[in-house]
């Protein structure tokens, strides 16, 4: 099989180690539109040649997208335009606006919607890590509309890569992608921002700062070109979960001001239920 990954970097680039370290690939063929990102995935053995999209998709079997979110539904289309008998998958976090672009495509059967729950807050081809998908759950939209050998071939590599599958609806997937990864995302950078703007000394933050703290603001060490398409893409269902976030917040935020000690330690008791789902 050739396979053809467009955008080289986190996802992009670790989905192309991963067909290669797993033999599910004869020939990885990369695109990106940046150059420098190109060269440097060459280099790194990410692909074996880099080629412009439309002599990439010619070539291959399949053509996976990861890309920015706001630009996938426009180069999906572009893509199906050309194929005939490709299969095209993309590794996006939103899903709904793309399923609508798609739908009425006369080769819509030839997509797959995927979204494989795992990231980083790294970008770049140098962010591309082997093994990175194994035991992360990978998400699966509108399975009904894509061919059945389609379906079987995307299912197929992610199994091989260690991935539990759930089918979701666009639509659903997007509003708990925002409950789940997307709100961690914001609260990330509004923490980040607090710190910086309360804590005016490096030196201090780097000092003190213990795991707890590098644990809750790493993820704002994530590139805006990647986030803030996502955040815009999902903003209402990212509004939502945030305005429930401020609340719980503001609920805190009274408590402590009026010392209430049993109010906090209710709170904190029924925070800590969610150890019976992450361990």
């Amino acid at each position: 099989m050739i396979a053809t990954v467009i955008g080289l970097g986190l996802i992009g680039g670790s989905f192309a180690l991963a067909l290669k370290d797993k033999g599910l690939a004869d020939k990885v063929i990369g695109v990106d539109n940046n150059p420098a990102n190109a060269a440097k995935a060459l280099e790194l053995g990410l692909a074996d040649e880099v080629l412009p999209m439309e002599a990439a998709v010619d070539a291959s079997d399949l053509v996976a997208i990861a890309i920015p979110v706001s630009a996938i539904p426009l180069l999906a289309v572009k893509i199906l335009n050309r194929v005939r008998h490709q299969i095209v998958m993309d590794m996006g976090s939103t899903k709904e606006e793309l399923c609508e672009v798609i739908a009425q495509h006369a080769r819509r059967g030839r997509f797959v919607a995927t979204h494989p729950m795992w990231g980083t807050e790294y970008s770049g081809p140098e962010s591309a890590v082997k093994g990175a998908f194994a035991g992360r759950s990978v998400v699966i939209c509108q399975r009904e509309m894509s061919d059945p050998e389609a379906v079987e071939m995307v299912e197929d590599i992610y199994r091989q890569l260690g991935m539990p599958i759930i089918c979701m609806e666009p639509e659903e997937h997007d509003l708990h992608a925002a409950y789940v990864s997307h709100i961690s995302q914001v609260t990330s950078y509004a923490l980040a921002l607090t710190v910086l703007e309360k804590e005016r000394e490096d030196e201090t933050i780097f000092a003190l700062a213990g795991g707890g703290f590098e644990s809750t603001v790493r993820l704002a060490k994530s590139s805006g070109d990647m986030w803030i398409p996502i955040l815009l893409k999902n903003k209402y269902n990212v509004l939502d979960v945030l305005r429930e976030h401020i609340h719980q917040l503001q609920v805190m935020r009274r408590m402590i001001e009026r010392d209430d000690a049993e109010g906090l330690r209710a709170s904190i008791r029924k925070a800590n239920s969610i150890r019976r789902i992450i361990h």
